[in-house]
């Protein structure tokens, strides 16, 4: 168990989302002896199109009442209060929405770096303090560390779990009073944990989707908000790597950068979405070896540690991607520039630039313009 004080009467607040990790999370804390409390954010509300309604489901990962009642339920069993907190609102301003908008800017977004930096670690950490807690702990797959007066994350020690990659929003000060009981646990252990302590949730599955897109076709989502809000997604010019006019694309926001499939051209060679260009609505295809680039500049910089103007680093851009050295460098509008060693391939506008030395987790940026 990671970066935890020694028991005391300090109060604990676990965001419990009802799935096995966030319950092992608390059940870990509460058989070490700690004053703990679960929280569950009420994040949205689906359709109810959307809810399972097969009561032998043990997953049903995209109704909040369910997941709500299950977090709930597993308090019960490890006797500890629990309440659920009404966040819609925090999360429909600061995640959903930027999560649309930053498509019809031809960007590809990652909704859960959003959540962590400004829900779980904003507006929960501002709730949990509300009630007294000093601390917040999370089922998150990472580990905290200090290191001469700084606070860092660490990669967790499953890597197939590893879930640093979306922490690198969180500010400095909450990283500080933040605990990941399952730092150093496998899944498999996690697993056998909640089964030995019986609890509910010890055999749900894991959703793989977007939360608030349950059925994982965010082009629907898209087409959903922009009728809601009387937006137009327009056609415009498809244009091929070498200039020439392949016909009309369908809207930028439906296309990802290194997307192949579902393109309507048939030419001969394989064609990759290569940048969607938001000013002229134009979606600009090109070849596999069009897809690499030397650098990149990124903002909304937020780093852990000293302060660093240039650093050479390991970046990471996809969540799965393997890491790539770089030099990143801190621009004068507060910005990063990150020039690769080796080129990088289908770095995409919207998405994370992480940044780690070794597993240590030094900051990250949200990619926004490609240098060539």
């Amino acid at each position: 168990m990671s970066s935890l004080p020694k028991p005391q009467d300090t109060l604990i607040a676990v965001a419990m989302s009802g799935g096995v990790d966030s319950s092992v999370a608390a059940l870990l804390l509460k058989q070490a002896g700690y004053n703990v409390v679960g929280l569950t954010m009420k994040l949205w509300s689906p359709p109810a199109s959307t809810c399972s309604t097969d009561e032998d489901s043990t997953e049903k990962t995209c109704c909040t009442v369910d997941s709500a009642m299950d977090a709930k339920r597993v308090c019960d069993q490890l006797d500890m209060p629990h309440y659920t907190l009404d966040m819609q609102e925090d999360f429909k301003e600061r995640v959903m929405d930027p999560f649309y908008e930053s498509y019809l800017r031809g960007e590809t977004p990652n909704p859960c770096v959003n959540c962590n930096s400004f829900v779980k670690w904003d507006a929960l950490w501002q709730r949990a303090r509300s009630i007294g807690a000093a601390q917040i702990a999370t089922g998150h797959y990472a580990a905290v560390t200090e290191d001469d007066g700084s606070t860092y994350i660490l990669r967790g020690d499953d890597p197939s779990k590893d879930q640093s990659y979306f922490l690198w929003g969180i500010p400095g000060d909450s990283l500080k009073q933040t605990l990941f009981p399952l730092g150093n646990l496998p899944k498999t252990e996690v697993r056998r944990l909640a089964l030995e302590a019986g609890l509910r949730t010890a055999t749900k599955g894991e959703s793989q989707d977007i939360c608030f897109i349950p059925r994982g076709n965010y082009r629907d989502f898209i087409s959903e908000q922009a009728e809601r809000r009387g937006d137009a997604i327009d056609s415009g010019p498809l244009v091929g790597p070498d200039g020439e006019d392949l016909g009309t694309h369908r809207g930028l926001p439906y296309y990802t950068i290194g997307q192949r499939k579902g393109l309507g051209v048939a030419q001969g060679e394989p064609l990759f979405v290569r940048k969607l260009e938001s000013k002229t609505n134009t979606l600009v295809l090109g070849r596999k070896e069009d897809l690499y680039c030397s650098a990149f500049v990124a903002d909304r910089f937020n780093g852990f540690g000293p302060d660093w103007e240039s650093r050479e680093c390991l970046v990471q851009y996809r969540y799965r991607s393997p890491v790539k050295p770089a030099l990143v460098e801190k621009e004068s509008d507060g910005r990063v520039r990150v020039t690769f060693r080796e080129p990088g391939y289908c770095v995409s506008p919207g998405q994370s630039a992480v940044f780690y030395d070794g597993d240590r987790l030094l900051g990250g940026a949200r990619i926004r313009d490609i240098l060539d």
